[in-house]
């Protein structure tokens, strides 16, 4: 899927459920799934077969789904009003402090922390508004408190995740390497900077899987599972 396409299937998700404030206020409110990954590991196609697999097991079968990952960004600048020149700042990677005040001084952008914060205001709407899965941005430490989160963390042995990024990217091993370490590195310095957390902590998750013991599809399968157990007045037996 472009990453186009799936800011449009974001927006329609975001609009169809505008009007839903009663879900707030009655406790229907769907599950949010947030999913943390080292690189490599699949999140965007589980993601993807996540949501195939739990719409037919709803009570609600018209329950609109759709999965934020590189368009949150999209949906920030939106909910916010900024630039679309921001995007480049709403990353994970680490910025130097030096360059983060000079682009600040300079006007190139708001304050970082204040475009971090915007970006959390997003993501704890979206939960809110649940039948969402959320990939990175530490989205499971933002919705830690919500009763309605259900956080995943996705692992894999490091060849099978250089493989996978070779064949996704069509990068040379060496690239795919460099990519994966670069990432998980991001990744890493991002959640301890910003929540001063460990990506590696177990007890951030509740539930956590190893891509390379299964196929994609068992792996959708596998999490689809526990979220029907975790909450079942949403899914059919």
């Amino acid at each position: 899927m472009s990453e186009n396409s799936a800011f449009v299937k974001a927006k329609q998700y975001v609009e169809s459920h505008l009007h839903d404030s009663d879900a707030l206020r009655k406790g229907t409110i769907g599950p949010c799934i947030t999913i943390s990954r080292e690189a490599g590991s699949g999140s965007g196609l589980i993601a993807e077969k996540l949501i195939q697999l739990l719409k037919p097991l709803s009570k609600n079968p018209e329950d609109t789904w759709a999965v934020f990952d590189k368009n949150l960004i999209e949906k920030v600048l939106e909910d916010h009003h900024l630039p679309k020149q921001i995007a480049k700042f709403l990353g994970e990677e680490k910025k130097s402090l030096l360059t983060q005040t000079m682009n600040e001084l300079l006007g190139v952008h708001p304050p970082l922390m204040k475009l971090y914060h915007k970006t959390t205001e997003t993501i704890l709407h979206l939960a809110h508004i649940g039948n969402c899965i959320i990939i990175g941005r530490g989205a499971n430490i933002i919705t830690a408190s919500l009763k309605n989160a259900y956080h995943v963390r996705l692992v894999a042995p490091l060849e099978l995740r250089i493989k996978n990024v070779q064949e996704f990217y069509g990068n040379t091993k060496a690239e795919a390497v460099a990519f994966v370490k670069k990432e998980d590195a991001k990744r890493n310095v991002f959640i301890k900077d910003h929540f001063n957390k460990n990506t590696e902590d177990p007890l951030l998750y509740h539930f956590i899987i190893n891509t390379g013991s299964f196929s994609l599809d068992e792996v959708a399968k596998i999490i689809a599972e526990s979220v029907r157990i975790k909450f079942p007045k949403f899914y059919e037996e």
